[in-house]
């Protein structure tokens, strides 16, 4: 017999209905964002919720990731006329997004909904 209940199922052996075994239902997910650029990687970045624990990937983590950790490592960096390339992700094509990577990277962006659009389903890296 199993029970499911938070993420988690729960086994009762049949000899012994006292004795049970809680395991996860879904195995746990990481999300890793990083830059490629001719100078190296910049990352990796692991997407964590506000307890710590891998999270998805949604507009303001997006740009808290960009804010928090890539400017400040470009910061490191002598980089100069970088272009940033991304996908067309929800959370990647967001106004709010896209007025970030533009107050940034101003019209060296090339994405869904920026200064370069990136058309949908581009086999092109």
């Amino acid at each position: 017999m199993a029970t499911s209940t938070n993420k988690t199922a729960t086994f009762w052996g049949e000899a012994n209905p006292q004795v049970y075994v809680e395991t996860p239902l879904h195995p746990e997910k990481l999300t890793v964002w990083c830059a490629l650029w001719a100078g190296g990687i910049i990352g990796p970045y692991f997407f964590k919720n506000d307890k710590g624990h891998n999270a998805t990937v949604n507009g303001d983590r997006y740009r808290a990731m960009i804010t928090n950790f890539f400017i400040p490592e470009l910061n490191n960096h002598d980089v100069q006329e970088l272009w940033f390339q991304q996908d067309g992700a929800t959370c990647h094509t967001a106004r709010a997004t896209i007025d970030l990577l533009k107050d940034t990277f101003g019209d060296r962006l090339i994405s869904r909904f920026g200064p370069v659009n990136w058309p949908p389903r581009s086999c092109d890296f």
